[in-house]
């Protein structure tokens, strides 16, 4: 199955504090702030906010050892070329930013961005201090566009259990692992049925789906906002892009390396791909399955997950198979997000926590507790 991926990472000074000066790392990089800069093999680009960067493959591929080679070189060549100026580092939020530092793109799509504002308020870690793994499976037809779907919608509580990583903000741990979904679901609270509690309904067809987006646009344009009429502003758990196409995951938080990221990916496409599996289709209960993994990563799901994992690597190819024994780990020893959370109870270190993720990063090495 061809897949696509996209990382987004905070853009920190020395002391891996955040820094708002991502048009200025784009313009060096490509001459311009705006589009795709290619940079070592993938593609930089901008986010709404200003401290993040996004670096997203040059194609997709069927092969995840692909998109790792083709993802880390931008990360290598980024460490070169502003090495003692700026560091990448990942996780689901940044785990010091306070909002008063936190800056909105402000160069072209501002109009997009000035919607959103008036209607949501953007000015909340929601918008302003989110890193997501957003994972792209392409669908050859309707039949298969709608069982990828609702096979996801049902993977979404494992998926966001495996994959918290979000336990701080502004420097604080304040309990739950997944952080960045409790921001993110409430963040267009005025719309609800755009993020639709992450978990959505399943779908019968396209035209279920396109009626769904239509009701979103038919409530955006009520509000003045028809320029957000397009099918990216949903923002459940899995949407669908009908441009690319191909189904999006968005509820995944960005790991401390590409090659966690990959393991993640090759977990969900063999799952994908699974027969047999007998999984919860209920909506209120898988979404008070995700709200227990956003609170507590994989805590409480154990017997699921290695049910889950066995499934996977009977369909694993060659090539996920490589990744699948960090998911193993994960399941065993909490999601990323747990991990870090313990040794912040244990050490109070927050800085060479994030020193040590950093060095992940730029390595491609999997955080394991050290």
């Amino acid at each position: 199955m061809k897949t696509g991926t996209e990382h987004e990472y905070s853009l920190n000074g020395p002391g891996l504090v955040p820094l708002p000066e991502s048009d200025l790392v784009l313009a060096e990089i490509g001459g311009g702030c705006d589009g795709e800069m290619p940079l070592g093999g993938a593609k930089a680009c901008k986010e709404l906010q200003k401290h993040v960067i996004e670096l997203i493959p040059l194609h997709p591929s069927t092969r995840l050892t692909d998109l790792e080679s083709s993802v880390q070189g931008g990360v290598r060549e980024f460490s070169r070329r502003f090495a003692g100026r700026y560091r990448l580092l990942g996780l689901g939020m940044h785990p010091t930013l306070s909002l008063d530092l936190a800056r909105v793109w402000d160069h072209g799509e501002g109009e997009y961005y000035t919607a959103y504002d008036r209607l949501f308020g953007i000015r909340q870690h929601g918008w302003l201090n989110i890193q997501a793994l957003q994972v792209n499976f392409e669908y050859a037809n309707e039949s298969r566009l709608v069982s990828l779907h609702n096979r996801i919608r049902c993977l979404l509580p494992f998926l966001v259990a495996l994959s918290a990583a979000s336990p701080f903000v502004e420097g604080k741990a304040p309990g739950p692992v997944g952080n960045r979904l409790i921001y993110y679901r409430e963040n267009q609270a005025r719309i609800p049925a755009i993020c639709n509690g992450i978990v959505p309904d399943p779908i019968s067809s396209v035209a279920d789906y396109r009626d769904r987006l239509s009701a979103v646009y038919e409530e955006l344009q009520a509000q003045g906002a028809g320029i957000l009429c397009e099918e990216w502003v949903a923002s459940a758990g899995v949407i669908v892009r009908f441009s690319r196409p191909c189904i999006e995951i968005k509820a995944i938080d960005e790991q401390e390396c590409v090659f966690s990221d990959m393991a993640l990916c090759a977990f969900i496409r063999a799952l994908a791909r699974a027969r047999d599996l007998k999984l919860e289709e209920d909506r209120n209960s898988l979404v008070a399955m995700t709200e227990q993994a956003i609170q507590e990563g994989t805590a409480g799901f154990g017997d699921e997950l290695v049910a889950l994992f066995r499934h996977a690597e009977k369909v694993a190819t060659v090539d996920e198979r490589r990744y699948l024994p960090l998911v193993r780990r994960r399941i065993e020893e909490g999601s990323l997000g747990q991990v870090l959370a313990e040794r912040f109870r244990d050490t109070g270190d927050l800085k060479g926590i994030m020193q040590d993720l950093a060095t992940c990063l730029e390595e491609n090495r999997p955080y394991l507790g050290q």
